[in-house]
């Protein structure tokens, strides 16, 4: 089993690791995990390449912790969306939720893509704990998608008898697929296209 990390016992080594977390996060999501040494991510914390060993085990455990990193922002910006918008029919948060994604898309010019989809594609089968990590983080974005799926079909805006864990799957994998035809295709298209089929033939 792979040591995820050896944890600073100080407040030094504590910014320090979360400063790398930070920049190796950024770093995998713009260039993939092959794409990047760790002199490229210690410089890019702006600390000394000794420090990363001494924090973490090996390449591999620390990329485990930058996913878990990424997805616990993104995981805060989506919660906080749904919270900032309790007043709105939970199917209208989820328009709103997918909607405010395609804008952060467009804003980037359709580049990276979703950080978990693209190691998923290049890292899944060279380790097992990174992909048992990606998995995870994948399972519990579809169940925050389930839960509003589920207070939409129980206050009947949606009315497909699927259970919600399905439908969000599904949402999920479909929106996934939408992200890397707009990589390649450079195109707001196939998320448009995506959100619209769900919306109007899925989430019905």
């Amino acid at each position: 089993m792979v040591k995820l990390a050896n944890i600073g016992p100080n407040k030094r080594g504590i910014e320090t690791r979360a400063k790398l977390l930070a920049a190796g996060a950024a770093e995998f999501h713009a260039h993939g995990f092959n794409g990047v040494g760790i002199d490229v991510i210690t410089k890019a914390a702006g600390v000394p390449k000794g420090s990363f060993y001494n924090l973490f085990e090996s390449k591999e455990a620390f990329a485990v912790e930058a996913i878990e990193h990424y997805f616990g922002i993104a995981e805060g910006k989506m919660l906080k969306f749904f919270d900032d918008n309790r007043t709105f029919a939970p199917l209208d948060r989820l328009r709103g939720y997918f909607r405010a994604l395609i804008d952060h898309y467009v804003k980037l010019h359709f580049r990276r893509g979703c950080m978990l989809g693209n190691l998923t594609l290049e890292a899944a089968d060279q380790s097992d704990f990174i992909r048992e990590m990606l998995a995870a983080n994948f399972r519990q974005w579809s169940a925050t998608l389930a839960q509003a799926i589920k207070e939409a079909q129980t206050n009947g805006d949606i009315k497909n008898p699927t259970p919600a864990s399905v439908l969000a799957d599904f949402t999920l994998n479909s929106w996934e697929g939408a992200l890397v035809r707009m990589k390649v295709e450079k195109s707001v298209a196939p998320l448009e296209e995506m959100t619209d089929v769900i919306f109007k033939s899925v989430l019905v």
